[in-house]
């Protein structure tokens, strides 16, 4: 079948042969080996909803009609502008607005977008369009793979872990109780469009968070652009991206973002197409998500997550040098930059106990492996299996005394936690009603807890 129109283009052939009946068997089975071609693709528009450019309208000319599903802050900012821009295309937009944030990433709202589907009368093979950042990539697209199936999306990312990260991706999922992304699938958008004008009104914070992602790729497999970010990492996030960059150097700057970030997503696309359904689990894009998935969320508010997985990060990065893997210079330029730009680099809850704790849970995940991501020098890498639990004490002594030595104190960073926008609801308030349940569970009374526990159910995903 031809890919139309950026359409999925699904060339299908398979074999069916017969084999030897087993011992029990009434006679001859079948092995079945079935092929399918996955195409899809990624395009960078700046402004994408500048109502002079078609890129994202002409897939919607067809049904002359979209369902446009985005969280409450995007419709606030750019709710008027996308539908300005599907009017000027004769095309009529319907928007399905939903609550953001971490709480929210539940059955409750994936089964609210199949409800909103199902009102629109979407066609088979319509693509929804998905406007925001990686919740909303990650639920939507769940809902998605799950309404009849299979059903058609095109993306945009709205920030920079969207835009480098969870939009590069086929996975979408959604949390379960206390489990993060346990419940998902794997569903190709027929198309992704990365806009970086969206950084514009980014908070820093968030511009800061996603720069993890960045740092992830680069100093395992591009020693060439991990130099451009060492060089402009700071004005970066200070600037959107060169986005609202001014003055005499804002032109190098914005160019500079441009390289480091499409070189970032080209090896994130490089190292995933090939194993897009995590057939090999020793994946180099995991580097930084060994003992994050249990650090992140063992302070309250949690951390940002691309503040773990620079803790992660770091932590790795002390180990590969005790290990001879890369130089002095190597380490405290890694240093240096993750600093520079305000992540963290450790955390007083990142103890020996945790980090063992992380190391028998991740190894679930991977097969009863470690598959730890070592780099070897900066710029390659290498996969660990063999760290043992003195290794592990004794890397993280030194890694504690290093970042105090630094001047970072206990190593955390700036905007380092979770705030309303991340989580779907204000911390403080949060935390007031966990305080309430606890007590209530101390007293013994479980009728008042599991009450308070039905009302604020999702809390304890991200606790």
């Amino acid at each position: 079948m031809a890919c139309c129109g950026g359409a999925i283009s699904s060339d299908m052939r398979a074999t069916v042969a017969e084999v030897p009946a087993t011992k029990n068997a009434t006679g001859p089975g079948y092995s079945i080996q079935g092929y399918e071609d996955l195409k899809y693709t990624y395009s960078f528009v700046d402004n994408v909803f500048d109502q002079q450019k078609e890129d994202l309208a002409s897939y919607y000319t067809k049904w002359g009609r979209v369902l446009c599903v985005l969280d409450e802050n995007l419709n606030e900012i750019y709710g008027d502008s996308i539908q300005a821009y599907f009017n000027a295309h004769n095309i009529k937009p319907t928007l399905n607005v939903f609550k953001g944030g971490e709480l929210n990433k539940t059955m409750d709202t994936m089964l609210g977008f199949v409800d909103a589907m199902d009102k629109f009368g979407l066609i088979r093979k319509e693509p929804v369009l998905i406007v925001g950042g990686g919740l909303a990539s990650d639920v939507l697209g769940y809902a998605c793979a799950s309404y009849r199936r299979s059903t058609n999306y095109i993306r945009v990312g709205t920030t920079l872990i969207a835009l480098i990260d969870a939009a590069i991706s086929i996975k979408v999922g959604i949390n379960h109780k206390k489990l993060k992304n346990r419940l998902g699938a794997y569903h190709a958008p027929m198309h992704t469009f990365l806009d970086f004008d969206f950084l514009k009104t980014l908070p820093i914070g968030q511009t800061r968070n996603g720069t993890a992602e960045i740092i992830k790729i680069l100093h395992c497999t591009d020693k060439h652009t991990w130099s451009m970010l060492v060089k402009y990492g700071e004005d970066l996030v200070n600037t959107a991206y060169g986005r609202n960059a001014t003055g005499p150097g804002a032109k190098e700057l914005k160019e500079a973002a441009d390289t480091i970030c499409r070189n970032a997503i080209k090896g994130m696309l490089d190292l995933e197409s090939p194993n897009l359904h995590e057939i090999g689990l020793d994946r180099v894009i995991a580097n930084g998500h060994s003992i994050s998935p249990t650090l992140e969320l063992a302070p309250f508010p949690p951390l940002r997550h691309g503040h773990a997985v620079t803790i992660d990060m770091a932590w790795s990065i002390t180990l590969a040098h005790m290990r001879g893997y890369i130089s002095d210079q190597d380490r405290d330029e890694w240093f240096g930059l993750a600093m520079s730009v305000g992540l963290s680099v450790g955390h007083p809850l990142l103890t020996n106990g945790l980090i063992l704790e992380a190391n028998e849970a991740i190894k679930k995940t991977r097969d009863g492996l470690q598959r730890f991501v070592l780099a070897k020098p900066l710029g390659k890498c290498v996969f660990a299996n063999d760290i043992s639990e003195e290794e592990f004490i004794k890397s993280l002594a030194v890694h504690k005394e290093y970042v105090k030595n630094s001047g970072r104190g206990d190593g955390v960073g700036l905007d380092a936690y979770a705030d309303a926008g991340d989580l779907g609801a204000d911390p403080e308030i949060l935390l007031k009603e966990r305080k309430v349940a606890d007590v209530s569970r101390a007293n013994g009374n479980g009728a008042q807890h599991e009450q308070l526990g039905n009302n604020k159910t999702a809390v304890a995903v991200a606790a």
